[in-house]
């Protein structure tokens, strides 16, 4: 199984350097989108409901400080080459869809949808607030399958 380290140099390859910000987002969109139409995990990295919407913590630890992130920035053992061909054709459509989004309007559409929502409520979690709850790939399936 490809890990969110191979999703983000795929995304990367395809965009070029991006915004931590947006780079998560695309990354947990990509998470989402395969479990609501493959039924499976395109990785098994958690994302949690930060106060800027969902994280991937493993992720950041390895963008930690940076703005921007490139390709070169990823671990060198990651590979796009670690995804199916059906994998990368969830993430490119996941591209299509939310690749020209800046990194704002692609948090506060995190901030509307359920998973995220559902997650900072168990924590409870206010507006701005730092948060380290899971949200689970299970709401994920359920929310974005229902689409």
């Amino acid at each position: 199984m490809a890990n969110v380290f191979d999703t983000a140099k795929y995304i990367l390859s395809k965009l070029g350097s991006l915004s931590a910000m947006k780079l998560q987002k695309l990354c947990y969109y990509s998470q989402a989108w395969t479990l609501a139409w493959d039924e499976k995990p395109l990785f098994e990295e958690d994302f949690q409901a930060w106060a800027n919407g969902p994280v991937s913590p493993v992720l950041f630890a390895q963008h930690r400080g940076l703005f921007v992130v490139s390709y070169s920035d990823m671990p060198s053992n990651s590979s796009e080459n670690n995804l199916t061909l059906d994998e990368k054709e969830n993430i490119d459509k996941v591209i299509a869809y939310y690749g020209d989004k800046d990194a704002h309007w692609l948090s506060e559409l995190t901030h509307q949808e359920r998973p995220w929502k559902e997650a900072r409520a168990r924590a409870n979690a206010q507006p701005g607030d730092y948060c380290t709850e899971v949200i689970s790939k299970f709401s994920m399936q359920d929310y974005y399958s229902g689409l």
